[in-house]
C-alpha cells in the first residue's frame, strides 16, 4: 500500500533543509525550496527552475504541493472580486478582493463551513468540513495579491479574516498563516495591516493576548444584549457578554489595541432603544471603534435590514461618546460577493 505523501509546506525551513543534509545534499537547497514554496507560490516541483531535474524528482516522490486553484473568478460593477477557491480535495472556500481608491483588502477563510450557528450568515448553513491548513490560507491571500496588481497595479494593501469560519476555532493555523505572511520570507505585509475578526470566543481573545500578536482585532457583536445576542447567534449563550467583556479587557490591557466591533442592525431584532443604549455602555468599557454593516439578506426571513433612521440612531448616539462610527455598505452585490456574510462590506483594517 502507497503511502500518502505529506505536504513540503508543513515543513519549517530547518526541516527542510534536515532532509536534505539527510539526502547526501547541501543544506542551502532546503532554502531555495522554501524560496520557491513561499515567496514565490510555486504550485509544482517543476516550477522550481534552480534546483536540479533529479533533485525535483526526488521532491516529487516524496512529497506533494496541495496548493490551491481558483476554480472560478466574479468581477462585479463596483471592483470587487470574488474567488470560488478549490483545494486539493476537492472543497471550496471563499475569498473576496474589495478595492476602494486608496487599497486593497483580502477577506479569507479559514475553515470550510463553519462550527458556529450564527443565524443571519449564510456560511453558518453549511456544515464544518475541516479547517484550512497554513497554505491554503496564505494561497487565498497570494491568490488575491496578484489579482490586486493585475486589476488595480498595485499590491494588496489589507487583509481582514471575516471569510467563512470562525478563525479563532482554528487558531494555529491561522497563526502559523500570518506568520508567514508577514515574514520577509513570504509575503512581507505589516501584521497592522491585518486584522482577524472574531464572533467573540474569550479563552481564544486572552490566548491571543498572551501571545503578544501584532494584529488587529475585531469582534462581531451585534447586540450587547445577551437574550438578542444570542437570537442573532445561538452559540453566544456559551460565551456570556460579561465574559467577553472581561476578555476584552485583557486583551487591551495587554495589547494596547483598539478594537472594532462589526454590529449589523435589524429590523425588529436589535432597531430599538434599548438596544442602542447597551451598545454604547458595552463601548465605554474599552477603547474601540464600530463599523455598522449594510445587511445582504440571504432569504426573505426574519433578518431583514434596518431603516436608515433606526442608523441614524446608532451613529448618534455613538458619536456622542466620542466613538468613531463608519457605516459599510454592502460590495458586489451582482456577484453576490460575500464569503462570511460580514464579507460583502467595505473593509478596513
Amino acid at each position: 500500500m502507497q503511502m500518502e505523501k505529506k505536504d513540503i509546506r508543513a515543513l519549517s525551513k530547518d526541516q527542510l533543509r534536515d532532509f536534505f543534509v539527510e539526502n547526501g545534499d547541501k543544506a542551502f537547497r532546503g532554502n531555495q525550496v522554501y524560496e520557491w514554496l513561499w515567496s514565490k507560490g510555486a504550485h509544482s516541483f517543476e516550477d522550481m527552475t534552480n534546483v536540479a531535474k533529479a533533485t525535483r524528482s526526488m521532491l516529487e516522490n516524496n512529497f506533494v504541493i496541495n496548493h490551491i486553484k481558483v476554480d472560478t473568478m466574479q468581477r462585479s460593477s463596483d471592483g470587487t472580486v470574488k474567488n470560488a477557491v478549490r483545494l486539493h480535495d476537492g472543497l471550496v472556500v471563499e475569498s473576496v478582493l474589495i478595492p476602494t481608491e486608496t487599497r486593497t483588502t483580502a477577506c479569507v477563510s479559514s475553515q470550510v463551513g463553519c462550527s458556529l450557528d450564527c443565524n443571519f450568515c449564510a456560511t453558518a448553513r453549511l456544515k464544518r468540513m475541516r479547517n484550512l491548513e497554513p497554505g491554503e490560507i496564505y494561497d487565498q491571500v497570494l491568490a488575491i495579491d496578484k489579482e490586486s496588481r493585475l486589476y488595480y497595479n498595485h499590491p494588496l494593501s489589507n487583509i481582514v479574516f471575516m471569510g467563512m469560519g470562525e478563525p479563532l476555532m482554528n487558531y494555529n493555523n491561522v497563526i502559523k498563516a500570518i506568520d508567514m505572511i508577514t515574514s520577509e520570507e513570504g509575503l512581507g505585509m505589516s501584521p497592522k495591516r491585518i486584522m482577524v475578526s472574531t464572533s467573540g470566543i474569550p479563552k481564544m481573545i486572552k490566548k491571543m493576548a498572551d501571545d503578544d500578536v501584532k494584529f488587529k482585532l475585531a469582534v462581531s457583536l451585534h447586540s450587547a444584549i445577551d437574550e438578542t445576542r444570542a437570537r442573532i447567534m445561538p452559540f453566544s449563550k456559551n460565551f456570556p457578554l460579561k465574559d467577553l467583556r472581561e476578555a476584552l479587557e485583557y486583551w487591551y490591557r495587554k495589547t494596547k489595541s483598539k478594537i472594532s466591533y462589526e454590529y449589523v442592525v435589524w429590523k425588529g431584532i436589535n432597531d430599538d432603544k434599548a438596544s442602542v443604549d447597551a451598545l454604547v455602555k458595552f463601548c465605554k468599557y474599552v477603547p474601540c471603534k464600530v463599523n455598522l454593516i449594510e445587511y445582504n439578506p440571504i432569504d426573505d426571513g426574519e433578518f431583514q435590514q434596518a431603516s436608515e433612521e433606526s442608523i441614524m440612531a446608532y451613529i448618534k448616539a455613538l458619536e456622542n461618546i466620542g466613538v468613531v462610527v463608519k457605516v459599510r455598505r454592502s460590495r458586489g452585490k451582482d456577484i453576490d460577493a460575500a464569503c462570511g456574510q460580514l464579507a460583502n462590506k467595505e473593509a478596513e483594517v
